[in-house]
């Protein structure tokens, strides 16, 4: 779908005044930087597929969980202090499935929520780190070949906002007074479209509006109830499309759009691309962002 330039302005106004006074925390520092605590008992992961580390398959494209993630970087981080590491992450996770129940990846439990407090219910005298990225699969299915539904996008980021605060109150309320919470923002892997015109160029700008929406309702949701924001999407530059750097021979893009071709597979050639997920190097900005936060 062709937006029109108008639409774009319209919809910017309405990001910039639903954004207005919130905070931004820190860019990501190195694992050098941080870890300035006492040593966890557990570091809990929980999320999607993010959380849980899934890529393509470098040759086919077939997606699996590759043991390379963000909270994998972390814990082995943390795997120093003696930290015992446990994720919970299920890809292709949503909000309400994250709550009821059906993640379409075959999991040992029912709801990962209800996993998740349960957990921390178990150790609620135990020093716990909590890790958490969702919502991204309430909004992915909205943007494809034709552009961005923007109906489906806005409809995605309500019901992520109706959402959140239950997953945020429920583990809250199971967690003891040593645990911490830390939760991210997202990047935006629909600025790939950039590349394929002027159109594309358009969608892309629109995406980006989009994304601080729905980064918005973390920026909000998170402090309000004791979470630390991890911001991926700050890490990732997703709201540069002023600086211009090569992308290859002939090729200068926006830096943003830099950034989603280095550290995620959206343009990488089929089978393997396009595809939303971070490489390793994506994760361990990602992990780093993470880590400013905690």
């Amino acid at each position: 779908m062709h937006v029109p330039r108008l639409g774009l302005r319209k919809a910017a106004a309405i990001a910039a005044a639903a954004l207005c006074g919130l905070a931004v925390s820190a860019g990501p520092a190195s694992a050098a930087d941080g870890w300035k605590h006492q040593p966890y008992d557990y570091y809990l992961a929980l999320g999607d597929s993010l959380g849980a580390g899934w890529q393509p398959d470098a040759v086919t494209g077939q997606g699996y969980i590759s043991g390379h993630g963000y909270a994998d970087d972390i814990a082995a981080t943390l795997k120093a202090q003696g930290t015992k590491y446990v994720n919970l992450a299920c890809p292709g996770e949503t909000t309400g499935s994250m709550i009821h129940g059906g993640c379409p990846y075959p999991e040992p439990y029912k709801s990962q929520l209800d996993a998740a407090a349960t957990f921390l219910k178990a150790h609620k005298g135990d020093r716990v780190m909590v890790t958490l990225d969702i919502g991204a699969n309430d909004v992915d299915g909205c943007a494809g070949a034709n552009g961005l539904d923007i109906q489906c996008g806005l409809n995605g980021i309500k019901q992520t906002a109706q959402d959140l605060p239950v997953i945020l109150q429920t583990l809250r309320a199971a967690a003891g007074h040593k645990t911490e919470f830390v939760g991210s923002t997202y990047y935006n892997p629909f600025l790939a479209t950039w590349l394929t015109g002027s159109s594309g160029q358009t969608n892309a700008e629109l995406s980006g509006v989009f994304l601080n929406l729905f980064n918005g309702v973390f920026a909000v949701e998170y402090p309000l109830n004791g979470v630390r924001v991890a911001d991926v999407a700050s890490a990732f530059d997703s709201n540069d499309f002023i600086d211009q750097v090569p992308l290859k021979p002939g090729v200068t893009v926006p830096l943003n759009v830099a950034r989603i071709c280095q550290w995620t597979w959206m343009c990488a050639p089929a089978p393997v691309g396009p595809n939303i997920h971070a490489n390793d190097a994506g994760y361990q900005v990602m992990a780093k962002a993470f880590e400013a936060a905690i």
